[in-house]
């Protein structure tokens, strides 16, 4: 049991949230080799020299501005330690191993029960395929990556070439960025990755061929969060919230997507992506996923030069690149900046817990006020792999805490350190510069880079192209239905349907994935799939000829037929304004989630899709249409300009919803299309309101009205001395009698229900006459029970 009491002692020192990561030497062979297991006494640091204990500052920092120790949070119930001592011991070796790659855990008890009931665990991380590569992402990664591969995880690696290819990187070209990502792979394996447990799944490939789950589940993931919880994690992307762009929002639920998509169990990656990381966790609290996936977040090496709180693939200078010529990093590494004395308005924090620090330092969790890139990179590249030494004249190191410590105190001077670590360095990269050197297959890789680089990108449109301009499409979108589908939901649309030109097609745009996003039905696909087919059956029952000329796509069924250019196309008008610009589109509360954000970029990309002459809208949403339209005339000219036109609809509610009603109370104030003709008809019409000559606010004379419309009379029954029976087909007419009072409310109401009454058993025998009529209506009932249940 000593080595399981090792590590619980390690972890005992629990105080809210946070337990000290093990800083001693690991079991894991250095990337060059292939991991194999040491000795005890390997594992106790081989002999090297103990870290020198730095003194304490009255706040608990180091007085030499050294870093405290890195920070892992626990989890509130600790995991069952195996009884076995063998067991015990080997699970105390592996915990030690994976804390050692990050700066952060979340949790240790997650991560300790993962290894328990999971040793064949999934790690991941992801990197997009658009250049060079800095020495933190390939040796860095390649030692991190051996460490959890040599206690059995697998590490799976997303290539991120479908976001290259949506960021125009070498010209839009994807046969150019995989051939950049085959080149960063070649990198990994010279610089002595095992890949016998990595896996390199390609993005594109992936989300193409699964893009009926992938897309889904990032569409759940924004209904779920408000914007101001994304706007926290667009921290990793160093932008100020007045300077948000909209696809800034839609990448952290993307990031957050990926993970669940790959089926991680541990997602390595830098302090700088922590936030979205935990945005996963937080997901899975909301959505009731037991087993979260746990963060192990590595340190971010600062920049060469000063205040570089990390390196810069844009900035030659600011890192070493595993290209990089001797040369080259010899003179990268001797102008570095290297201080030795600490800012005096520096505050250092002693625990290196996430914390505030998360939230004032979003690229560093344990604190290092000295910022000194040479002492990072010594303890991150040159030692950071088990049994790996430093020289510096004569003396051997194996613990960076001893490099730093003699800096400080002056035992080593800033040329000695630059130059000791200029030789280390050069000597980790002649591994990769020999590969590309004597390899032909590698060569030619690395040639083929450096041409595209110098290759411009040309701007190009990517859209899904689903009609054309001949096709002359008068676009009307189908509402987003959220609970109960009216019977005024059902009348409003066909008005917009019957408002397309003649010379038009009227397209019903049928938005169920858009419906995921803005959390309708509980982003219950089966239940939106229902929604919308009650309400395409209810047209068909009260409009069986304007919807016989009708043209209805369903949003899913569409972006399915080319999801890369749909989803190209949604980023790419998301990258083309801000979130300031987007919000003025929805009016609030909606326009405070961040499925609304989703919602309007793939309005754009709808519009992009359907390519329209003409669209028809309700008032509420004609900013967004003309905000579409607008786009495409700046950005898509090539498409046809479309007449963008709102459509008055009045409404059809019987009495006003209560505030506090909860679910289903719009059904108690409205006509839906799955009441009973027989009772609900009566029952729902004698609670409304209708006074008497009151013409403004006269919920049965506006549905008097719009049934008039559509060529149906109002038959009124009276006594002979009430004026006898009377019929009306004109609106206006029933309306200026009903104003001077001519015709009584107890009079018209019985009229109004018999004209509901065959209304409604249109549209049940409509819901009775297919198979798929009658599950769309099982299975929206069903629904409606679960939201009224608050399931």
């Amino acid at each position: 049991m000593a080595a399981l009491g090792k590590m619980d002692a390690l972890l005992a020192d629990v105080s809210g949230s946070t337990a000290q990561v093990p800083s001693a030497p690991t079991t894991v062979a250095p990337p060059a080799a292939k991991a194999e297991p040491s000795s005890a006494a390997a594992r106790k640091g081989g002999g090297a020299k103990a870290p020198t204990p730095a003194a304490k500052g009255a706040n608990g920092a180091s007085s030499q501005g050294a870093p405290a120790p890195p920070a892992a949070a626990a989890s509130s119930a600790a995991a069952k330690a195996p009884d076995d001592p063998a067991a015990a011991a080997e699970l105390a070796r592996k915990l030690e191993v994976v804390l050692s790659v990050g700066e952060e855990c979340q949790t240790v008890d997650d991560l300790k029960n993962l290894l328990l009931k999971k040793p064949n665990f999934t790690c991941y991380d992801g990197f997009e395929p658009s250049g060079r590569m800095h020495i933190a992402q390939g040796l860095y990664k390649a030692i991190n990556v051996n460490k959890l591969t040599s206690v059995g995880g697998t590490f799976v690696f997303w290539v991120a070439d479908w976001f290259a290819l949506m960021n125009d990187k070498m010209g839009g070209d994807l046969h150019k960025i995989q051939t950049v990502g085959k080149y960063l792979i070649e990198v990994w394996k010279a610089a002595g990755m095992d890949m016998e447990r990595v896996k390199f799944l390609w993005c594109a490939d992936e989300i193409s061929s699964k893009a009926a789950s992938y897309w889904p589940k990032m569409l759940d993931i924004a209904r779920c969060f408000d914007l101001d919880r994304i706007k926290k994690c667009c921290m990793i992307m160093a932008r100020a919230e007045n300077k948000l762009s909209g696809a800034q929002i839609l990448y952290p639920l993307m990031q957050c997507t990926d993970i669940f998509f790959l089926r991680a169990d541990v997602c390595q990656l830098g302090v700088d992506q922590r936030k979205v990381n935990m945005l996963a966790r937080d997901y899975c609290g909301k959505v009731g996923i037991k087993l979260k996936p746990v963060i192990l977040s590595h340190h971010m090496l600062f920049g060469l030069k000063a205040g570089q709180q990390k390196m810069s693939k844009s900035d030659v200078d600011s890192a070493i690149f595993m290209e990089d010529s001797a040369a080259d990093v010899e003179r990268k590494l001797m102008q570095a900046h290297c201080p030795r004395e600490l800012p005096a308005e520096s505050i250092v924090e002693a625990d290196g817990a996430a914390g505030a620090g998360a939230e004032a330092d979003p690229m560093h969790l344990v604190k290092d006020a000295l910022q000194n890139p040479c002492l990072d990179y010594v303890k991150h590249v040159i030692l950071s792999a088990p049994g790996a030494t430093f020289k510096v004249g004569e003396r051997t190191y194996m613990d960076a805490a001893d490099v730093r410590a003699d800096f400080l105190a002056g035992e080593i001077s800033e040329q000695q350190l630059k130059r000791a670590l200029v030789d280390a360095v050069n000597k980790v990269l002649q591994p990769v510069r020999a590969h590309f050197e004597n390899d032909a297959a590698a060569r030619e890789l690395l040639a083929q880079v450096r041409q595209f680089s110098k290759e411009p990108a040309p701007p190009t449109l990517r859209r899904l192209a689903l009609l054309s301009a001949a096709d002359r499409a008068c676009v009307v979108c189908a509402p987003l239905l959220r609970a109960h589908v009216s019977l005024g939901a059902v009348i409003a649309t066909a008005r917009r349907l019957q408002a397309a030109p003649a010379e038009c097609t009227p397209v019903l745009w049928v938005r169920d994935w858009s419906a995921i996003a803005l959390d309708c039905y509980g982003g219950q696909s089966k239940a939106i799939g229902a929604a919308y087919g009650v309400l395409v059956a209810a047209l068909d029952a009260l409009y069986p000829s304007l919807l016989a000329r009708t043209r209805v796509l369903y949003q899913s069924e569409a972006i399915l037929c080319d999801p890369s250019n749909y989803w190209i196309s949604a980023i790419d008008a998301g990258r083309r304004f801000s979130l300031a610009q987007l919000t003025p589109l929805e009016s609030a509360p909606d326009n405070e989630q961040a499925g609304f954000v989703v919602k309007a970029l793939m309005h754009v990309a709808d519009m992009l899709a359907l390519c329209p002459t003409h669209v028809r809208c309700e008032r509420a949403e004609e900013p967004l249409a003309a905000f579409s339209e607008a786009y495409r005339a700046a950005h898509a000219a090539d498409l046809p300009a479309a007449h963008v036109g709102a459509v008055e609809t009045c409404s059809l509610q019987l009495r006003d919803v209560p505030v506090a009603g909860g679910p289903g109370a719009d059904a108690e104030c409205e006509y839906t299309v799955l009441d009973s003709a027989t009772s609900d008809a009566g029952s729902k019409m004698k609670k409304a309101f209708c006074a008497l000559g009151n013409v403004e606010r006269n919920p049965p004379l506006r549905i008097a009205q719009e049934l008039l419309r559509d060529g149906h009379v109002l038959a009124v029954k009276r006594k002979p001395a009430d004026g006898g029976d009377i019929e009306y087909s004109d609106a206006a007419l029933l309306e200026a009698d009903f104003a001077e009072s001519k015709l009584h409310p107890g009079d018209l109401k019985p009229a109004v229900v018999a004209l509901v009454q065959a209304a409604l058993g249109k549209i049940q025998a409509r819901l009775k006459a297919t198979p798929e009529a009658k599950k769309a209506e099982t299975d929206l009932r069903t629904a409606l029970k679960a939201l009224a249940k608050g399931k």
